[in-house]
């Protein structure tokens, strides 16, 4: 840490230095974008007002700005520094208070603070601001517009805050104030957070249950809401094209229930970084980034533990690095990989951050003594993926033993690294630094454990470095050559995570790579699963039992359907349908010839003891947008190749609602063979449809083969009674139309039944055949 300022060089140095120094509740600083001014607001006890002050940096003479207020006068709920379009470099200072008076001020050399004009935002009297922040030239507050009436059942009115917004624009003739537009009303209270393209609405602390479980993120442009959570990432997307849209409830009206489901957010502390995504710290410590699109990205852990509901948390980004103070201690965090950069114990009780002018490898922070800059190194160049690849070993290392430990307590890197309780990560660490770092010394330097290690895993390391060497191609690569990297990185990509453990991370991944590169993800698919047509025509694979077991994966259900992923089966049969829907059914049947193998029938280990392979596969075609009759086909093919009874039964029924006779029969004839009770159920399925009209007429010389052994006379015309038709008109002995059933076309079939032995007949056979009957009388015993 380097003193830049011991508050001196300000105008009422001392008293900033007192203000700083009373050790009340946490002060809000805010430095203006020249850097030449900080405010101060302090959240005093009483006797002492709550008020804002600003500080002039180089002693600049002028009048002073002082505000206070004592309740119940409205509190002041923002200050917000605009930018000046009219002057270059000039910009306003708009002072927001809780009835929605707004003070625009600007500072003059040698005159000092004036006040330009005041305004009013909200064009109720009776409204309240609660939160506000500044998009560009707009002005974007949540406002409370209480009932007219006095309710006693809060939450009957729970629904009573507005998100508005305002253009503010400074010209040289003064300030003007845009009409009002309603971005959302009828909502719960939000904290509306701007960046430069978007507006996160972050929940209240004192919001509902229902409506805590989610953010809302206002694209202006677009004049387009996303819902997302955190936890499950994007969820819904909507642009509200009316006023009459911009209702709350409507917004969430197809979402409801899938957000029911979702836990409340656990949000300590958020702000919004340089990038425009939104920082969040939750209560456990965790750091994590939510982007303008509705995704969530983990970033960093705190150490700690469970954060208090007091302990301040200052936040702030200097380009691509995160830094965080916490208890004191001062977090350098690479934000594109998680990887912490510095760490350093800080003297000072008390600090908040301030924009650094000009430097982009130093931090200022404002503490009772003064301004300190902290300059901190950048991470190494990406072109070197050595340090990076060590640190990640010890991350993947932590999260393979915490699934499998027992322990409450979190493992960390940093213990990892100095505990001796896990040596292999560290054995890891050392042969990467051997062979990519050393690459000229000879393999002897190492341990001879090591040593032999290192010839086990060069193979590894080759595909590794030719990863790196690839993923550098795409990015140096002209366009024309881009798609063919693209089609190499993702088999490679693919054929790595079929080697390693399908977890939630690498389905994810997986379900990305998909959506991505359709096409090569396709092809890689079938280089990995080697699937190839046979002499024959038939669909083969000769993927190893290991990369079955992956692609057969299926996540538990709290982990599918977030951030709408889907497990690898589901991924494959998508690719099949889109790119090669006639092997659709052979690749089910070969899946399921492989658990017939590896799992026993209806084991609840195995994938079929959940959703049976053939549903899984039918449940990707129902998702296509278009429904044609190729799809028909398809699903009569996948319920075949099932070869289960009910599927068996309802591809049946679906042959008989299109009336492909020709195609029942021959149906029923392949699959009669499976099982007796198959073939019972299958023969009194097409008797029943035989009673009911003449379209199986043509078909009766091969239907009634199939007429089960048990089957009676008295059990075929139960079934065909039932079944008959029913007529409006009295029976006839003559009717006059061709559709009714006769005695004569029944006949064939009563006869074949009655001259069939019985089964009680062959039980007796032997008997009945025997040379004397009855059997002699045995002798008797004198």
């Amino acid at each position: 840490l380097r003193q830049v300022s011991d508050l001196s060089d300000f105008s009422r140095g001392h008293w900033l230095r007192e203000l700083l120094c009373r050790g009340e509740e946490p002060s809000h600083v805010q430095s203006s974008p020249d850097g030449q001014h900080l405010l101060l607001l302090q959240k005093s006890r009483p006797p002492t007002l709550p008020r804002v002050v600003a500080f002039q940096r180089h002693s600049i003479a002028g009048a002073d700005l002082e505000r206070s207020w004592q309740p119940p006068q409205p509190a002041l709920v923002g200050l917000l520094f605009l930018q000046s379009p009219a002057v270059p470099d000039s910009w306003v200072l708009a002072v927001v208070w809780e009835h929605g008076r707004t003070e625009v001020w600007h500072f003059v050399v040698a005159v000092g603070w004036q006040l330009l004009q005041t305004l009013e935002l909200c064009q109720g009297a009776r409204a309240r601001v609660v939160s506000v922040c500044s998009q560009g030239a707009n002005l974007v507050w949540c406002e409370e517009r209480p009932p007219l009436g006095a309710h006693s059942d809060m939450s009957k009115c729970a629904f009573r805050f507005c998100v508005c917004a305002r253009a503010l624009e400074v010209g040289e003739q003064g300030v003007r104030l845009g009409a009002a537009r309603i971005v959302l009303h009828n909502s719960p209270e939000y904290r509306v957070l701007a960046s430069p393209q978007h507006v996160f609405l972050v929940p209240a602390a004192a919001s509902f249950a229902t409506t805590s479980k989610f953010l809302l993120i206002w694209h202006p442009e677009k004049a387009e809401f996303t819902i997302t959570a955190p936890s499950a990432g994007f969820i819904h997307s909507k642009v509200l094209r009316s006023s009459s849209e911009s209702d709350f409830k409507k917004l969430l009206l197809g979402s409801v229930g899938l957000l029911s489901g979702f836990a409340p957010l656990d949000i300590h502390t958020s702000t919004v970084s340089d990038s425009g995504g939104l920082l969040l710290v939750s209560t456990k410590g965790s750091v994590s980034i939510v982007e303008p699109d509705g995704t969530q990205r983990h970033v960093f852990d705190l150490e700690g533990g469970p954060l208090a509901q007091g302990s301040p948390v200052q936040l702030k980004t200097f380009g691509s690095i995160l830094a965080c103070v916490l208890a004191g201690v001062l977090y350098l965090v690479d934000q594109n990989s998680g990887r912490l950069v510095e760490k350093e114990v800080l003297s000072m009780k008390e600090v908040h951050f301030l924009e650094s002018q000009g430097e982009e490898d130093s931090i200022q922070l404002l503490s009772q003594s003064g301004i300190y800059s902290f300059s901190f190194s950048k991470p190494e160049d990406s072109s070197r993926p050595e340090p990076c690849l060590v640190e990640m070993v010890f991350e993947e290392a932590c999260r393979y033993y915490q699934r499998r430990s027992l322990s409450s307590s979190k493992l960390t890197v940093e213990k990892l690294k100095k505990g001796g309780t896990f040596q292999a990560p560290v054995v890891l660490a050392a042969i990467l630094q051997h062979s990519l770092h050393q690459k000229q010394k000879p393999a002897r330097s190492l341990q001879d454990t090591y040593a032999k290690l290192l010839s086990t895993v060069s193979l590894e390391l080759q595909s590794y470095m030719s990863l790196e060497l690839l993923k550098t191609c795409v990015v140096c690569a002209p366009e024309s050559e881009v798609e063919s990297y693209c089609k190499e990185l993702v088999e490679q990509e693919i054929s790595r995570i079929l080697q390693s453990d399908m977890d939630k991370d690498n389905l994810a991944y997986l379900n990305s790579v998909f959506a991505s590169f359709p096409k090569a993800a396709w092809k890689a698919t079938r280089s990995c699963l080697q699937l190839q047509q046979n002499g024959d025509g038939l669909l083969v694979a000769r993927a190893t039992p290991e990369v079955w077991k992956k692609v057969l994966c299926q996540p538990q259900l709290e982990e599918v359907g977030q951030n709408g992923m889907v497990p690898l089966f589901e991924l494959i049969c998508a690719s099949f349908l889109r790119f090669k829907p006639k092997w659709l059914p052979s690749f089910v049947e070969l899946t399921q010839q492989y658990v017939s193998s590896s799992w026993s029938y209806g084991s609840k280990e195995g994938p079929e003891g959940r959703v049976p392979l053939y549903k899984r596969a039918l449940g990707v075609l129902a998702r296509k947008n278009k429904h044609s009759e190729a799809d028909d086909e398809m699903e009569l093919e996948l319920l075949l190749c099932s070869k289960r009874p009910k599927a068996v039964l309802q591809a049946l029924h679906l042959l008989i609602h299109l009336k492909q006779w020709q195609r029942v029969v021959e149906v029923a004839e392949k699959f009669s063979k499976l099982s007796p009770l198959l073939n019972k159920e299958i023969f009194i399925t097409l008797l029943a449809e035989f009673a009911q009209h003449r379209e199986l007429d043509p078909y009766l010389d091969r239907l009634w083969p199939l007429c089960p052994a048990e089957l009676t006379a008295s059990d075929i015309l139960t079934v065909v009674l039932q079944h008959l038709p029913h007529s409006q008109e009295d029976p006839v002995p003559f009717s006059s139309e061709g559709n009714q059933l006769t005695v004569g076309l029944l006949k064939p079939l009563l006869q074949r039944v009655v001259q069939r032995p019985s089964v009680q007949d062959e039980m007796y056979s032997d008997a009945l055949q025997s040379t004397t009957f009855p059997p002699p009388t045995p002798p008797r015993e004198h």
